[in-house]
């Protein structure tokens, strides 16, 4: 039986060592090698050929992003799953447009987590099912098929208020100025704040200031 070459890259100790643990004891799998960053990724997949990268988006001090596109680059023929907590839109549809060919939350069950890297490997791509809803599928597939940005903008709807908030919010202004200047009261700004997080699948309002040259 051909096993399936494993590159494991996380920066927790814990979670690293919990996962190769896990994945040592699958009968078609060999983790070849684990990393706790992307410093000596390049040198690492020369040596050990890895069929799949399991890769942590939240690298301490590390681009993750970078990362990928680094080894996808140099060793197309690896496949690449992300593992986070949970991806934003923008995440998802950056990190498949780079290259990788699945997600994996890391609360998923070892089930779940197994399936993914043996589906990857086989040569499909895989979203956790709680992120393959009609926004998510949208940004999958046009990510997949190479279609621009404002094809996945185009799936969530503005309102004119909450693109006048959103541009506010990206020139710096707080609630109370945003209030001031569109004559509003400042439960309503926060209203409208909460709406947009809620759309765009969002946490911060730096996340709403990257996002508003796209409205």
């Amino acid at each position: 039986m051909k096993k399936i070459r494993i590159l494991l890259i996380e920066d927790n100790k814990l979670l690293r060592d919990g996962i190769t643990s896990m994945l040592k004891k699958q009968s078609d799998m060999n983790v070849v090698a684990t990393l706790s960053n992307g410093e000596n990724m390049l040198i690492t997949m020369g040596k050990c050929k890895p069929n799949v990268m399991l890769l942590d988006l939240g690298l301490r001090n590390q681009n993750s992003m970078q990362i990928v596109k680094s080894s996808h680059q140099y060793f197309p023929e690896t496949k690449i799953i992300v593992m986070d907590l949970m991806p934003l839109q923008s995440d998802v549809f950056e990190f498949v447009q780079a290259g990788v060919s699945g997600f994996i939350l890391k609360d998923a069950n070892v089930a779940e987590f197994i399936n993914t890297i043996r589906t990857v490997f086989e040569g499909a791509d895989v979203l956790p099912s709680n992120l393959t809803g009609s926004l998510f599928s949208q940004i999958f597939d046009h990510a997949i098929s190479g279609s621009n940005r404002t094809l996945i903008d185009r799936s969530v709807r503005m309102t004119k208020r909450e693109k006048q908030v959103m541009a506010l919010i990206s020139d710096g202004d707080t609630n109370k100025e945003i209030a001031q200047k569109l004559n509003l009261s400042l439960f309503t700004v926060k209203s409208h704040v909460h709406n947009i997080l809620e759309k765009l699948a969002l946490s911060t309002r730096f996340q709403i200031a990257r996002q508003s040259s796209n409205y």
